[in-house]
C-alpha cells in the first residue's frame, strides 16, 4: 500500500507561461470578433431595403446617352458651316511643316528598331 503518485511530465514550471498566454490569445480573438460583428451590423443597417432595378438603370443610362447624342449631331449641324468656312483658305503654315522621310531601316517600327515584335 505504499503506492505513490509519480511526476513523469518532467518540470511543469518551464511551460508556465504558456496557459496565460493562450488565455490572452482567446481574450483578444473574442474582442475582435465582438468590434467586427458590430461593424457589420451597422453596415447591414444602412443597406437600402432594395436596390433599383438593373435593367430599368440601363435604359435610364441608354436614353441619356442617346439624348446627348442628338444634343451634340444637332449641335454639330450648325458648326460644320463655321469649319468650312475655315477649311476654304490654305493655313499659312504649310510651307513650314516638316515631312518625314521613312527609309529602309525605319520601316521595322516607330522607334527605328528594324527588330521584329
Amino acid at each position: 500500500m505504499g503506492t505513490f503518485a509519480v511526476n513523469n511530465f518532467g518540470d511543469t514550471r518551464s511551460g508556465g507561461l504558456a496557459g496565460p498566454m493562450g488565455l490572452f490569445i482567446i481574450v483578444l480573438l473574442s474582442i475582435a470578433t465582438v468590434l467586427l460583428i458590430r461593424n457589420m451590423n451597422k453596415r447591414v443597417r444602412r443597406l437600402p431595403d432594395s436596390f433599383p432595378d438593373v435593367r430599368q438603370t440601363q435604359r435610364e443610362a441608354e436614353i441619356a446617352r442617346l439624348n446627348a447624342d442628338l444634343e451634340r449631331s444637332e449641335a454639330g449641324t450648325a458648326a460644320d458651316g463655321v469649319d468650312a468656312d475655315r477649311s476654304a483658305e490654305p493655313p499659312a503654315a504649310t510651307e513650314d511643316e516638316v515631312k518625314a522621310v521613312t527609309t529602309e531601316r525605319d520601316r521595322g517600327s516607330a522607334d527605328g528598331d528594324a527588330r521584329g515584335v
